[in-house]
């Protein structure tokens, strides 16, 4: 299978194929930009892979674009950032991780091809489509991602407790594609998520708070809050709102239970407006019942 460019990117994309084949290096175009591609969802962040130094590689890319284009290096990332003709373009070698059970940093060192489709979150993110001259457009599928886009399906390329436990943010990541795609989470994932849960603890509030505006931004923002109940995540990042579930009777008479009201009421707010603030207080309207009473 080829995917097919339109004249904007096969502009792009040919002088970086020719770059990459001046420096002897294998191209590949990557990730979120492949997947978005084969989804029909509108993208201009395209991320570049190849087996040799990324940076070099941008640098290479910029010198043959006319006009120059402003080069934007993170030498202690490896990586590199080149905006052009309405696209922003990272850069990054072929790299394969290992991690410390404290910290979701990898050590990171040179790579192969599957090495790098391998460390990602999940196979629907690890497609290639490579950019060498030799197999131009050619699409990589090592993972079967293909077929899990077909079924609207969330795996993870390796083992889910081992992606899970070496980045615990990819738990939160999978629960937000899942929003965001409106896929179903395989149920070894989802398993897991509920096995290494713990785990979302050594992950920073700020990293955690950004997957969650990603799924507040969603089409039906509930989608993603009750995957993340019925995981255990919610009760750990946002105990608050776990404490709305629940219904107790006295004297034989109950109320509703908050939690799914509060969904409800997101819901139907987000139905007519993506105004994050309205969302959060649509999310917060009832968060202060469980504490008063």
């Amino acid at each position: 299978m080829n995917l097919k460019f339109n004249q904007d990117e096969l502009a792009i994309f040919n002088i970086i194929s020719q770059a990459a084949d001046r420096l002897g290096y294998p191209v590949f175009l990557v990730g979120g930009y492949v997947r978005d591609r084969l989804l029909y969802r509108p993208t201009k962040d395209i991320d570049i892979m190849c087996v040799g130094s990324g940076i070099l590689l941008a640098k290479a890319v910029q010198q043959a674009i006319m006009p120059k284009p402003t080069l934007s290096v993170f030498k202690r990332f490896g990586t590199a950032m080149i905006k052009a003709a309405d696209f922003e373009l990272e850069f990054v070698g072929a790299r394969k991780e290992s991690y410390r059970a404290d910290s979701r940093k990898p050590a990171v060192e040179n790579g192969t091809l599957q090495d790098d489709l391998q460390r990602r979150d999940l196979t629907i993110n690890a497609l290639a489509v490579s950019l060498s001259k030799n197999n131009f457009g050619e699409m990589i599928d090592l993972f079967d991602a293909l077929k899990d886009l077909e079924q609207q399906r969330i795996r993870t390329p390796l083992d889910p407790d081992k992606t899970f436990s070496d980045d615990p943010l990819r738990m939160m990541r999978a629960i937000r594609f899942a929003a965001q795609l409106e896929f179903m989470i395989d149920i070894d994932c989802i398993d897991a998520i509920k096995r290494n849960r713990e785990r979302i603890r050594i992950i920073s509030q700020e990293r955690i708070t950004s997957e969650i505006q990603k799924i507040m931004a969603c089409i039906q923002p509930s989608v993603g809050w009750e995957l993340l109940f019925n995981t255990g995540l919610l009760q750990i990042i946002f105990p608050e709102l776990y404490a709305l579930h629940g219904v107790e009777k006295k004297f034989g008479l109950a109320h509703k239970d908050n939690f799914y009201h509060t969904l409800e009421v997101l819901d139907n707010l987000s139905y007519r407006s993506s105004n994050l603030w309205l969302r959060w207080a649509a999310l917060l309207h009832d968060i202060a019942k469980p504490p008063t009473k």
